[in-house]
This record gives structure tokens, C-alpha cells and sequence, in this order.
């Protein structure tokens, strides 16, 4: 099981804001994310919004460092990544 999250550098609601993937499936996204606390109302799409404040909690439970790019690259290899304005497979 390979979790991925980008850095926290997307603001939003006055916090900075990373995204945690998964390149396997969107069920090892969702456990994963629940293991670590993340709500549901946290999904989006094809990942999480995970705060600055819990990124470090999603990497000591396992979660890969890469850079935005790399996180896109891979979610979109896997065949999950799901664009805004592309309907859910």
C-alpha cells in the first residue's frame, strides 16, 4: 500500500493545504485516510485535502513525499484521476 501526499502549498480557507492519493484505489485512499483522521467531507474528486497541520501525521503513518507533479503523474497512470468538470467513472 503507497499513499502519496504533495507539500502543503495550496491556501484555502486560511490554511495551506496539501493532497493525499492513492495509486492503487480510491477504498485504500479512503482507509487510509480515515487511519489518520481525515473526514470524508475532506475527499474531493480523487484526493484528500489534508491541512499543514496534519501532513506530518499522514507521513509518519506512511504516506510518500512527492511534489505536486509527481502526484498528478502517478494518480493519472493509475487511472484515477478524475479532472474537475469529468464525471465520476
Amino acid at each position: 500500500m503507497t499513499l502519496y501526499i504533495d507539500p502543503p502549498t495550496w491556501p484555502g480557507h486560511g490554511l495551506m493545504w496539501s493532497h493525499l492519493v492513492s495509486d492503487v484505489s480510491f477504498g485504500e485512499l479512503h482507509a487510509f485516510a480515515a487511519s489518520i483522521g481525515c473526514p470524508p467531507r475532506a475527499f474531493e474528486r480523487d484526493h484528500y485535502d489534508v491541512p499543514s497541520h496534519r501532513y506530518a501525521d499522514a507521513v509518519r503513518a506512511g504516506a510518500v513525499r512527492v511534489g505536486s507533479k509527481e502526484l498528478v503523474r502517478r494518480l493519472t497512470e493509475a487511472g484515477l484521476r478524475r479532472p474537475k468538470g469529468r464525471p465520476a467513472a
